[in-house]
């Protein structure tokens, strides 16, 4: 194990060009590929994938294709029952732990990558790792940034196009940039699921 592999795991700054880093990287990235390439009708295929792709993988996981992750998906642990759609992009240098039953809406950029702001660290393109959580029942709404660092809690829904600074609470939603608390998930949820439109389905 390189150096460079001791300080990325620590989320220490690290150089990401270290040769046995980018050899690995590359065959991750190989077979992110393979799974972008599949078509609809290869739902074992792309099932089998999932497994081998993730640091974990949990039941009915499902990854819309296009999909990005700087390591393949190597550095990421899903729950159960996972869903994204079109283009989920996980920068998973650093650890992204997602729970159960977690929607990711089209064009969700999830990041745990950063650089340090001192010009002559950048100058040498070091970086550091802040690990992600993403607790279970959580919806991500569309073309929302998970930045490095957060974690968002529990039942909580992120609007779409939201920029996500500071860690989300529990049953909560949150919009905008940067991402505020809108309000708590509560009794009129339960009621109706769209402006005045209610909920005519058991619950």
């Amino acid at each position: 194990m390189t150096e460079n592999r001791e300080r990325m795991q620590k989320g220490l700054i690290y150089d990401p060009t270290d040769p046995e880093l980018m050899k690995e990287q590359g065959a991750l990235i190989a077979r992110m590929n393979e799974y972008n390439a599949t078509s609809p009708a290869e739902t074992e295929k792309r099932a089998a994938l999932i497994k081998e792709m993730f640091a974990e993988a949990g039941e009915g996981c499902y990854i819309e294709p296009p999909f990005r992750a700087n390591w393949g998906g190597k550095h990421v642990r899903l729950g159960n029952y996972v869903y994204a759609n079109f283009n989920l992009t996980l920068v998973d240098d650093g650890n992204i732990d997602i729970g159960d039953n977690v929607m990711f809406a089209p064009n969700v950029t999830v990041i745990t990558a950063t650089h340090p702001v001192l010009p002559s660290l950048r100058e040498k393109g070091l970086q550091f790792n802040v690990d992600v959580k993403i607790c279970s029942n959580v919806w991500i709404g569309a073309g929302a940034i998970i930045m490095p660092g957060i974690t968002v809690g529990e039942n909580s829904v992120v609007g779409a196009g939201s920029v996500v600074t500071k860690d989300v609470p529990p049953n909560t939603v949150v919009v905008g940039n940067p991402a505020r608390v809108l309000r708590e998930i509560g009794e009129h949820d339960r009621i109706y699921y769209f402006k005045d439109k209610k909920i005519d389905i058991p619950v």
